[in-house]
């Protein structure tokens, strides 16, 4: 009996042990799966990083699960994009998880957006005729690789803040993992090289940040306006405008409905090609550096 009791007492003491190991890692929760990959790199073992998001769902709409909730309350750290990206979904998280680490201006949110030189931000007064225009600017900037050094980086100073002590090896891995990808980009950009100046056709206004990275010229999209469905009309303009622009390349995102674009597609001739805008948006695209060197493969 004395065996099993301190059998059983020494379980309980390696579960606790196990249990204060779990909890003095630093807890990120982002609201895109890129931001928990680069932020794992960063922190290492001193991190657990989880996404709100899957990479196949479109980041505008989430449903509000209590699991969610639960993730937020239990955060040390919150990363998301901004620009009013997540404005439909992540409030209520954040007023329901009652953690007052992540509120805007603390520590723990971290704006992604505000370190970033943003792309088509509205002049003039914005409203819903226009359809989902986001009044900051175009939330989709971790379609250019090199916003993901920026972000490594900017990560590594938020980490640092929770934990001083640790702050050289967050700064550290930042470095290499910027370095590593400036590389990547480097060999990425020659693979595109053909595509400057080339016309496309995308589908929802994702691949701003893209097109300027490798140069492409965006003519057309298929929604009529940002959030909206392509109606027949807008398809027949849209049909007649890459024909006479000579378009031969139609871009979209894994979870927009794809029947509209097929139809483009046979109608002018031009390549349809799906490609992930996010960490496991298609099944090889396992990391952040995953979704570029997916990219890559199928439009070179």
């Amino acid at each position: 009996m004395k065996k099993i009791t301190k059998v059983l007492s020494f379980s309980v003491l390696l579960l606790s042990a196990f249990q204060a190991t779990v909890e003095a890692k630093i807890r990120v929760v982002t609201t895109l799966p890129s931001f928990a990959d680069i932020a794992t790199h960063v922190g290492g073992d001193e991190v657990d990083a989880v996404s709100l998001t899957k990479g196949t769902q479109d980041p505008h709409f989430v449903d509000a699960k209590p699991d969610l909730i639960l993730k937020l309350n239990r955060a040390d750290l919150l990363i998301r994009a901004g620009l009013g990206l997540e404005d439909g979904w992540l409030p209520p998280l954040l007023t329901g998880s009652r953690n007052a680490k992540l509120q805007t201006g603390q520590d723990g949110n971290l704006d992604g957006s505000s370190l970033i030189h943003l792309k088509e931000v509205p002049t003039g007064k914005v409203d819903r005729s226009q359809g989902d225009v986001h009044p900051g600017g175009n939330p989709h900037f971790m379609l250019d690789p090199r916003n993901g050094g920026v972000m490594a980086k900017a990560i590594a100073d938020r980490l640092s803040r929770l934990e001083p002590s640790k702050a050289a090896g967050f700064h550290q891995r930042a470095d290499a993992y910027a370095k590593s990808l400036s590389e990547k980009i480097a060999i990425w950009q020659k693979s595109l090289a053909s595509l400057k100046g080339k016309p496309v056709v995308t589908y929802h206004r994702s691949w701003i940040y893209f097109s300027d990275w490798v140069g492409l010229d965006e003519v057309g999209f298929l929604e009529p306006k940002p959030g909206i469905p392509p109606s027949p009309d807008h398809v027949a303009h849209l049909i007649n405008l890459m024909k006479e622009k000579k378009v031969k390349l139609i871009v979209m995102e894994p979870y927009y409905p794809i029947g509209a674009a097929e139809e483009v597609s046979r109608q002018t001739g031009a390549k349809l090609v799906v490609l992930p805008t996010e960490v496991l948006g298609t099944p090889e695209a396992k990391t952040y550096s995953d979704v570029f060197e997916t990219i890559v493969s199928k439009l070179k």
